[in-house]
């Protein structure tokens, strides 16, 4: 079984003085809605991936990450017919722009309620967005 290591960031942005939370629509499976996150790549440090993914698919350039937030999860998929072990390290990070410019990865992006965000996540990234409240 292949191990694959990404990391990535729930995003947020606070609007009158609520957060919004950042989520992309994936174009691999438009069902899918997901936080920015991609592969570690070689000699890369996890926080380091977080901002280049963060920058490379949402054009995000001006954020701050929230200190003593880093949660990681781990699922299985499939590629073709190798089973794939996949672990996510997460950072919460706040935006301090709005204006985002996608890549070619995802078909949309939404800023939305803890509410609404949570109904459009699938179960483990729906409770990787409930321990964010904790900080936020």
């Amino acid at each position: 079984m292949k191990e694959e290591n990404s990391a990535g960031a729930v995003i947020f942005r606070i609007v009158d003085n609520k957060p919004l939370y950042l989520l992309l629509k994936a174009r691999y499976k438009s069902e899918y809605w997901e936080f920015p996150k991609g592969l570690i790549e070689v000699h890369e440090e996890a926080e380091e991936t977080a901002l280049r993914e963060i920058s490379e698919e949402t054009g995000l350039k001006n954020i701050e990450f929230v200190p003593n937030f880093r949660e990681k999860i781990s699922y299985y998929y499939r590629r073709g017919d190798q089973l794939i072990h996949k672990t996510v390290t997460f950072y919460l990070a706040e935006a301090k722009t709005e204006e985002i410019k996608l890549s070619s990865e995802h078909l949309e992006y939404a800023w939305l309620s803890y509410e609404e965000a949570r109904k459009r996540l699938k179960k483990n990234m729906a409770e990787l967005l409930d321990n964010s409240l904790l900080i936020t």
